[in-house]
């Protein structure tokens, strides 16, 4: 299973298994598409396909000898959750340029199994990936039976899919990173409910205001959103304006105090991840600084989300 991956790196990271399954393992995939099932259609002027997921009928065996080769071959610590969507393209159909950042709770690797026999150029469904949505494709990965394509998911992978002539069969297993599951969304969404920045102290106010006139507003809404996770977790407002003012890249937090150092890092992270998406340099710099770092009570349930322990996610 997916073993000898081909990997390459332009225009990003992604690798191909050109016989990625046995051939009974190809037969219960294609069954998906043979069976009556529901089918969520997309019929936009951007995406144009069917989907359905099929999570519940692929054997757990099978979900977890995959999820173990994705393990080995991303090197990513990825949790024991997947997702299984059976994908069908028709005649006419097509999917324009995207590259499906993982956002806040979003998965970060795919996996892509063609299931199409007897292809041919003319049958189109072509998955192509881009530098960036502006440009010209720099690989294309012909959609052949039993080929597989697998690929992070991050704000510069775009790719697309030409239209089609024939029915294009594929079947996509999504992963995700542990430090960006649904949990966590679901945590940071209840963090920064009913969001207000009039709860900012007064002393941040002029601070804010500073900030406001010489700075975007998507800086110092992530500035805020950072001030206010620290007011939350009941951090005093010296503490407040030191995240907002590192938040805002209007100072460092070079602080001897591992607390408050600690608390700013996090808070500007989950302000982050609020805001934008999941980036796994940013998150690799955030365990690397509070690697040696105790956790401090009141940062626990957002700590524990974050920055997991990966032995306690494998499988006992």
């Amino acid at each position: 299973m997916l073993l000898q991956p081909d990997h390459h790196h332009h225009p990003f990271a992604f690798f191909l298994v050109d016989a990625a399954f046995s051939e009974a393992q190809c037969a219960a995939l294609e069954q998906l598409f043979s069976q009556d099932r529901e089918w969520q259609h997309q019929d936009g002027v951007f995406y144009r396909c069917s989907l359905s997921d099929v999570t519940e009928i692929i054997p757990a065996t099978f979900q977890a000898e995959i999820l173990a080769r994705m393990r080995e071959i991303t090197g990513l610590p990825l949790v024991n959750r997947v997702v299984v969507t059976a994908q069908r393209m028709l005649p006419g159909q097509v999917i324009g340029i995207h590259s499906d950042r993982p956002l806040l709770g979003y998965e970060i690797a795919r996996l892509v199994v063609q299931l199409n026999k007897q292809w041919q150029a003319e049958h189109g469904g072509v998955l192509e990936l881009f530098l960036s949505p502006e440009g010209e494709a720099e690989f294309s990965i012909n959609p052949e039976y039993n080929k597989a394509v697998g690929f992070l998911l991050h704000a510069d992978s775009y790719h697309a899919v030409t239209e089609v002539t024939q029915p294009r069969l594929t079947v996509v297993f999504n992963f995700w990173h542990m430090a960006n599951t649904p949990e966590l969304a679901a945590h940071v969404q209840a963090l920064f409910a009913n969001l207000h920045f009039s709860e900012f102290p007064a002393t941040l106010n002029p601070v804010a205001s500073a900030a406001e006139s010489s700075l975007s507003e998507e800086v110092t809404f992530r500035a805020g959103t950072a001030a206010i996770a620290l007011h939350r977790w009941g951090y005093d407002a010296a503490t407040i304006v030191t995240g907002y003012q590192h938040s805002a890249g209007l100072s460092t937090c070079d602080t001897s105090d591992a607390e408050t150092y600690a608390a700013v890092l996090l808070a500007d992270w989950v302000a982050y991840l609020y805001r934008d998406s999941f980036d796994l340099v940013r998150w690799n710099r955030l365990q690397s600084a509070l690697a040696e770092i105790k956790i401090f009570p009141r940062l626990v349930p957002t700590w524990g989300l974050c920055l997991p322990e990966w032995k306690e996610l494998l499988p006992s």
